[in-house]
């Protein structure tokens, strides 16, 4: 799971891409693996959201609600995030933490990576815990 907006410029490519390199690694039962977008931007995400997540992996699950609903979610992840504003009228940005959380099958939380992980380390990660029974 991973809490980023489609309007990020650099930590979300990045840590989107090494998700997808992961996925597509040889390793068994990885189609039982399901990556979740969290939008931390709804105000501009809600109607993009799947096309961009799509252009990542065909299996990822973008989500999107409302500001508080997401603010809640992304809260008890302790998943930062806050908007800044830009110099001209209207334009922002959003500070993140850009972290990858790790959901066991049955939805609990397990862990967390820092931002930046890099695909080699997410694939051993991933092998790792689907061999468990």
């Amino acid at each position: 799971m991973y809490f980023g907006y489609t309007f990020c410029a650099d930590v979300c490519l990045t840590d989107l891409t090494a998700i997808t390199r992961a996925l597509d690694a040889p390793a068994p039962a990885a189609t039982d693996v399901q990556p979740v977008f969290i939008t931390i931007d709804p105000e501009r995400d809600t109607k993009v959201l799947a096309d961009y997540v799509a252009a990542f992996h065909r299996s990822f699950v973008g989500l999107t609600g409302s500001p508080d609903e997401i603010r809640k979610v992304a809260d008890s992840y302790k998943a930062f995030y806050a908007k800044v504003s830009g110099e001209r009228g209207g334009e922002y940005s959003i500070d993140h933490a850009g972290i990858i959380c790790r959901m066991g099958r049955n939805g609990e939380y397990l862990a967390f990576m820092p931002p930046q992980t890099n695909p080699d380390r997410l694939t051993q990660i991933l092998r790792n815990y689907l061999a468990k029974p």
